[in-house]
């Protein structure tokens, strides 16, 4: 993930931490839709933080890799992943840096990555629809603009959450397993814990 002014600097003093920002367990959404993944298939996770989901993935069988651009979350995320006795590919990488075509996942998962501004978030997800392998899932968990009335979670800007017209147009063509907006107390480390407008998505490329 991200921040604003300084995000580099802001997200390595977050994750700096003794203990986990986000927590160590695995999100909650991503725990109750692992079912669609293919077993033991390739999972690449964006913007992981401190290996949370993906080290839980490996948990699971999964082949998994993973990339963050906050090298102190990269490093918090191995040693979880060696603590836990799985092996993941935690890797140090930016978003709009990542070399999405190299290889292709039978699954890419996206948790809270509510750092995109608009400008750049098209170009972003088009990246990462481009690693999902012919008939892989795309997994996303979000913010809707309603979280800024919240405050419990995610940046305060309205114009950085999704919507479910937003994410029909920009997964047109796929088969959408799931799309659900609804509100639920959430709680997640410091960084989420609280009411909060979420938005969730499972979707299958053809």
């Amino acid at each position: 993930m991200a921040g604003f002014d300084n995000p580099l600097e802001t997200w390595n003093a977050r994750f700096a931490r003794e203990d986990f920002f986000f927590g160590e367990e695995p999100n909650a959404f991503l725990r109750t839709q692992a079912h669609w993944l293919r077993p033991r298939g390739s999972v690449l996770c964006v913007a992981d933080g401190e290996g949370r989901n993906s080290v839980w993935l490996a948990e699971q069988g999964f082949q998994v890799a993973a990339f963050d651009f906050a090298s102190n979350a990269v490093a918090k995320a191995k040693r979880l992943a060696q603590r836990r006795n799985v092996s993941v590919n935690h890797e140090l990488g930016d978003i709009y840096t990542w070399p999405w075509t190299a290889e292709r996942y039978d699954a890419v998962v996206a948790v809270f990555i509510q750092f995109l501004p608009p400008d750049s978030r098209d170009s972003a997800f088009a990246g990462m629809k481009s690693a999902v392998a012919p008939g892989g899932l795309f997994l996303l968990e979000g913010y809707r603009p309603e979280q800024v009335d919240y405050g419990t979670g995610g940046p305060p800007r309205r114009e950085h959450m999704y919507t479910c017209e937003w994410l029909e147009s920009m997964f047109s063509g796929w088969e959408l397993l799931v799309l659900h907006d609804y509100d639920a107390v959430i709680e997640e480390g410091q960084a989420h814990k609280g009411m909060s407008a979420l938005i969730d998505l499972v979707a299958r490329k053809s």
